[in-house]
């Protein structure tokens, strides 16, 4: 991934909407959730649902496709991968381990509750 598209990705993923629908299509895995199914998951109208969908298509960090008359959307991993990868390329002045909890570290209680609010 070059520069431009990581500003795009992080650019889509800037607003708590994107993140959050990201977050629950990496967790419904690669099949994906029905556009309709997410909306009414996050309480959120079908056509603002959609307008966040696009702009995530656009930025690739989602894809979607038709099944009957649902439209499907799932996560790009391979494009969250490579934001990812753009991020940590550089990192720690090659001392990778960093990137690694230590055995049976385990998170902060924020940190916890962060992610079951997610």
């Amino acid at each position: 991934m070059d520069e431009s598209q990581a500003l795009l990705a992080f650019g889509a993923l800037a607003g708590e909407p994107r993140l959050r629908i990201v977050r629950r299509l990496v967790r419904a895995g690669p099949k994906g959730m029905a556009a309709g199914d997410i909306a009414a998951a996050m309480s959120v109208s079908p056509s603002n649902m959609s307008f966040h969908l696009k702009e995530l298509e656009r930025a690739g960090m989602v894809a979607s496709r038709r099944e009957a008359r649902s439209i499907i959307y799932a996560a790009d991993y391979r494009a969250l991968r490579g934001l990812i990868e753009f991020l940590m390329k550089d990192c720690c002045a090659g001392r990778l381990e960093v990137l690694q909890p230590a055995a049976g570290e385990r998170p902060s209680p924020a940190a916890s509750r962060k992610r079951a609010e997610a």
